[in-house]
């Protein structure tokens, strides 16, 4: 059988018959990884919500002592590191370990990373983000593919298991800045940390216990390479990544690393590998005629999530800055802790989860086109910076809106987030080519890495120009996009089939 062959995305009826539908209608295998997810985001979004406020603590309270701009940039920088390291992840799973084993030790490098970050030094703080950059990028397409690989691809209850999956990452991201955020604010930054290590070390306990409901588990790669050109390829990824963190390190203690250096490296990076992808895919001969059609409607899907998640990465960065010093937190005679407000963020994507994911199933095949949900999530997404504009206008001196602005703000950010993720991720386990089915996965996270690439050079920005200003020009670039989108729709609803 050739590789456009094979089957990439349809066992999962064969393998329902012999399970049953035992968690909320859907595969047994869903459980699993969305408890996994739970654990992933706790650790990794409980980290991020103290990370940019332990960048901007000052050296007597144990932080790095950075200024607003500086510290989101490089915050915004690291995640454009764990959203490009994906690309190499969906690669090692098509063509070395298969997407069950990519996931486990991705998981692996991500709680190694944790618990670096947990040594109270500033060397062990950098060497932290590399490790779990290089482990979310093997974790964080593959398991997405693993949820598509749960169903066939005309099951018209995919939408809905990856609402439900989405749920799941969204527990972890509530939860995970509440524990962290208070560990970091009142114990120590360190201790923060170390609660991310605690919680991703949980998940890979609970993946590897749940394993014989995973897709793919006692397999290897879908489209391997030789044993040997494998057995080299082992030793090099190996020896690349470990090459990296020395020189890294290296070039740390030397003082010769510029972080500013580094975020510039890695935007120009998130620019240059979508084109690069993009090509490949588009001129490969494993992709057939109809493949290469889906792949047009495709990249106007992935430019929206860029506009969207433009916005959303700086609700862990830019939004927990203002919060800190010009939100009104006192609740009840209590000063919230700042980067509670990205907990809020999950639990409001927590309760819109179920809702969409019963609103589809119900809706049937009378749900409005992928299309249209992503451009609808777009716009929920810039009209969540637009509505701050009125809120922060005309202030000066040591100024504070009240939280509501805030809530309002991030309540619209959840829900669109949970209409163009969800949506998204669907609609690329089913357009993707059969030769690129986790690579696809690691390309639509690229749009993540180009949105957070951007963000590294627009957040520095914060603080320099009325907040206004930058609310309003944030906020209507998703805005602008998400027009465009609905007006393509006629044209993505006919080249998007099985896509609905």
């Amino acid at each position: 059988m050739t590789t456009e062959d094979a089957p990439a995305v349809d066992p999962a009826p064969e393998r329902e018959q012999h399970e049953g539908r035992t968690f909320f209608g859907h595969p047994r295998g869903l459980a699993t990884l969305f408890s996994l997810e739970v654990w992933e985001r706790f650790s990794f979004l409980g980290m991020q919500a103290i990370l940019v406020l332990y960048f901007t603590a000052s050296v007597a309270d144990d932080g790095l002592a950075m200024e607003p701009g500086n510290a989101a940039s490089i915050a915004a920088g690291y995640g454009t590191m764990v959203y490009l390291v994906s690309v190499g992840g969906g690669w090692i799973a098509d063509r070395v370990l298969g997407s069950y084993r990519s996931v486990l030790w991705g998981g692996i490098l991500i709680a190694a990373g944790h618990y670096t970050m947990a040594i109270p030094a500033e060397f062990s703080t950098w060497v932290g983000l590399v490790l779990i950059s290089l482990g979310t990028g093997l974790l964080k397409p593959n398991v997405s593919t693993l949820v598509g690989k749960l169903y066939s691809t005309d099951d018209e209850r995919r939408d809905a298991g990856f609402a439900l999956y989405y749920m799941g990452i969204n527990v972890g991201a509530f939860f995970g800045p509440l524990v962290t955020g208070w560990l970091g604010a009142e114990v120590g930054w360190h201790w923060g940390f170390s609660a991310a290590a605690i919680g991703m070390t949980a998940g890979l306990i609970q993946y590897v216990a749940g394993r014989r409901r995973i897709p793919g588990y006692g397999r290897g790669a879908e489209a391997p390479l030789p044993p040997d050109a494998a057995r080299r390829t082992r030793w090099i990824l190996g020896g690349s990544a470990a090459a990296v963190v020395v020189v890294l390190v290296v070039l740390g203690l030397l003082g010769r690393l510029s972080i500013a250096g580094v975020v510039d490296a890695l935007t120009v990076i998130a620019m240059v590998a979508p084109i690069v992808y993009f090509t490949v895919m588009f001129r490969s001969p494993r992709v057939t005629g109809e493949e290469r059609g889906r792949l047009r409607p495709f990249l106007v899907l992935w430019v929206a999530s860029v506009a969207f998640n433009f916005v959303l990465f700086q609700a862990y960065s830019v939004l927990i800055l203002l919060a800190e010093d010009h939100v009104d937190r006192t609740i009840f005679g209590w000063d919230v802790p700042s980067s509670w407000f990205s907990s809020y963020l999950g639990a409001a994507e927590v309760l819109v989860a179920p809702l969409v994911a019963a609103l589809w199933t119900w809706l049937g095949p009378r749900q409005p086109h992928a299309s249209k949900k992503v451009a609808f999530g777009a716009l929920l997404g810039g009209l969540s910076y637009l509505i701050l504009v009125p809120a922060v206008s005309g202030q000066s001196g040591d100024w504070r809106i009240a939280v509501w602005w805030m809530l309002v703000s991030l309540l619209l950010l959840g829900l669109g987030d949970v209409l163009l993720q969800t949506t998204g991720l669907s609609a690329t386990t089913k357009l993707a080519p059969a030769a690129f089915s986790s690579q696809s996965m690691a390309v639509w996270f690229l749009s993540i890495a180009l949105a957070n690439g951007i963000q590294a050079q627009t957040v520095r920005f914060y603080g320099e120009v009325p907040e206004s200003v930058y609310f309003a020009v944030n906020g209507a670039v998703p805005v602008v996009v998400a027009v465009v989108v609905l007006a393509l729709s006629p044209w993505m609803k006919r080249t998007m089939h099985p896509v609905h």
